[in-house]
C-alpha cells in the first residue's frame, strides 16, 4: 500500500526525442514465499528510455536454487523480448523507419549466472536436472537477437518489483524507467494534443 500511495500521482512519460533501442533488465527474489518455496520474478524492457513492458509475478515452480531461479526469470524475460523486437521492427517496417536490427541487451546483476552462460548450462549436477526449454536463451544469445550483460545490482530497475528499496534508490529507479509525476492539462493543452500531437509525431 505504501508502494502503491507513493506512486498514485505519476505517469510514465515518453519523448519522441529519445534512444529507440531496446533495453531489458530481469531479476528474481529467490524464495520470498517460503511457506509454498516460491521465488518472485521481475522485468522491466525500456524503448527509447521508457518502460514499454513489465511483469512482476510468483514462480508457477519451486526452484531448488537460486540458480535454477535465475534461469527460470532469464527465461521469462527472454521470451517477452523475442516478441517485443518482432512487433517493434514490423511497426518500424509498416511506417516505412529505417533502423538497425541491432541485439537487445538484457542486463543481469548475477555474475555465476552470466558464467553459466558463457560456459554452457548443463555441465554438472547442479543444473542437468532443469528442464532443457529453459536454457534456449543459450541460442537466442548464439543469434544474436540478445545480449546478456552484467550490471551493478544498484542499477537493475527490476529490483523495484523485487527487492525492498531506499528512498532514495526508489526514486532513482523510477526516474531510470522515466516516471515522473503527472501534471494537470489545461482544456486548451488538451485540445491541442488531441488534435495536433498525431500530426507533428508524423511529421517527424
Amino acid at each position: 500500500m505504501r508502494h502503491q500511495n507513493g506512486i498514485k500521482h505519476m505517469s510514465l512519460f515518453y519523448s519522441k526525442d529519445c534512444s529507440p533501442y531496446l533495453i531489458g533488465h530481469a531479476d528474481v527474489g529467490y524464495l520470498s514465499d517460503p511457506h509454498k518455496a516460491r521465488s518472485q520474478i521481475g522485468y522491466v524492457f525500456i524503448c527509447g528510455g521508457t518502460a514499454i513492458s513489465w511483469r512482476y509475478t510468483k514462480q508457477s515452480i519451486v526452484a531448488t536454487s537460486s540458480n535454477y531461479a535465475e534461469i527460470i526469470v532469464v527465461h521469462e524475460a527472454s521470451r517477452e523480448c523475442v516478441w517485443l523486437r518482432s512487433m517493434i521492427n514490423l511497426i518500424r517496417e509498416k511506417c516505412g523507419v529505417k533502423y538497425d536490427n541491432l541485439h537487445t541487451i538484457l542486463c543481469r546483476d548475477n555474475s555465476a549466472y552470466i558464467a553459466h552462460l558463457k560456459g554452457g548450462f548443463i555441465n554438472g549436477d547442479r543444473t542437468k536436472h532443469i528442464l532443457s526449454k529453459l536454457f534456449c536463451i543459450h541460442e537466442i544469445q548464439k543469434n544474436d537477437d540478445i545480449n546478456v550483460q552484467q550490471i551493478r545490482s544498484t542499477d537493475n530497475v527490476t529490483d523495484l518489483f523485487t527487492k525492498s528499496s531506499s528512498i532514495t534508490t526508489f526514486k532513482k529507479m523510477l526516474h531510470k524507467i522515466e516516471m515522473q509525476r503527472s501534471r494537470m492539462f489545461s482544456l486548451g493543452e488538451l485540445i491541442r494534443i488531441v488534435l495536433f500531437f498525431p500530426y507533428e509525431v508524423l511529421s517527424h
